[in-house]
């Protein structure tokens, strides 16, 4: 099964590598292919395609104002659950692309017990086995994969409705599915402000596809490693020192 998704994974990757293009420049190193980018860029537009939509339906008398995005309210009932077929599609995708880096390991549980010095600012570095995920980012993938699974189990209870399941199950998928969409919206709202604000430069990754080397060190230390054979704690400091020489009068 393993050897199935990394065919189909390896194929995709050089099929849109051969559409676009990603140029990484001296002092930064590739992060994220064509197909990754688009990949997640696809989830990140049906996610919120199917949460205004959403509100709309769910909350009009709040959200009234988002329905006519979509050309009204019976328009957006018939169009919402078609965004959530698309946004648990294009992360089915993702899925196999990151199955792999997103297995949990002893670093992930070491980056957790560090947790709090990590986000008081108190380590300039992460833990030096920090990989190409951190823990918080293999969290929030799981917790979407299961917040994918049940979208997709009451969203289907739901399109179908109560000739079919009853009305029991309509009711129970109704609050499923409202607090499955609150949960993954505030993860979305961490991720957003992680790869922006949070964590400078994590953009760069989901847009061009490459991060500077000194990032890479920061915030994943053994992949760092792994990608340039050079330690990362040292290359850390020795771009320290050079900072402090250039600021010297």
């Amino acid at each position: 099964m393993g050897t199935v998704i990394e065919s189909f994974d390896d194929k995709a990757r050089r099929a849109f590598d051969s559409i676009g293009q990603t140029e990484v420049y001296k002092g930064e190193l590739l992060r994220h292919p064509v197909y990754t980018r688009v990949l997640h860029w696809a989830v990140a537009l049906f996610f919120f395609l199917a949460l205004f939509s959403g509100f709309g339906i769910y909350l009009p008398w709040l959200f009234r104002w988002f329905t006519p995005i979509f050309g009204g309210g019976p328009l957006s009932r018939e169009l919402h659950p078609w965004f959530g077929v698309g946004f648990v599609f294009f992360f089915g995708l993702q899925m196999l692309n990151w199955i792999k880096p997103m297995a949990w390991t002893k670093a992930d549980s070491n980056w957790m017990r560090g947790l709090k010095k990590i986000v008081g600012g108190k380590e300039k570095m992460d833990p030096l086995d920090t990989g190409f995920f951190n823990a918080g980012q293999k969290l929030m993938f799981w917790e979407i994969v299961t917040g994918c699974a049940v979208y997709l189990i009451t969203g289907i209870v739901l399109w179908i409705g109560a000739a079919t399941f009853g009305r029991i199950a309509v009711a129970i998928s109704y609050v499923l599915h409202d607090i499955s969409a609150i949960v993954m919206l505030g993860g979305i709202f961490i991720h957003i402000y992680l790869s922006t604000i949070g964590e400078p430069g994590t953009f760069h990754a989901m847009t061009r596809g490459a991060v500077s080397e000194a990032w890479a060190w920061t915030f994943h230390p053994a992949w760092y490693k792994e990608v340039t054979g050079r330690d990362p704690r040292a290359d850390c400091e020795a771009a320290a020192k050079r900072n402090e020489q250039l600021r010297a009068p």
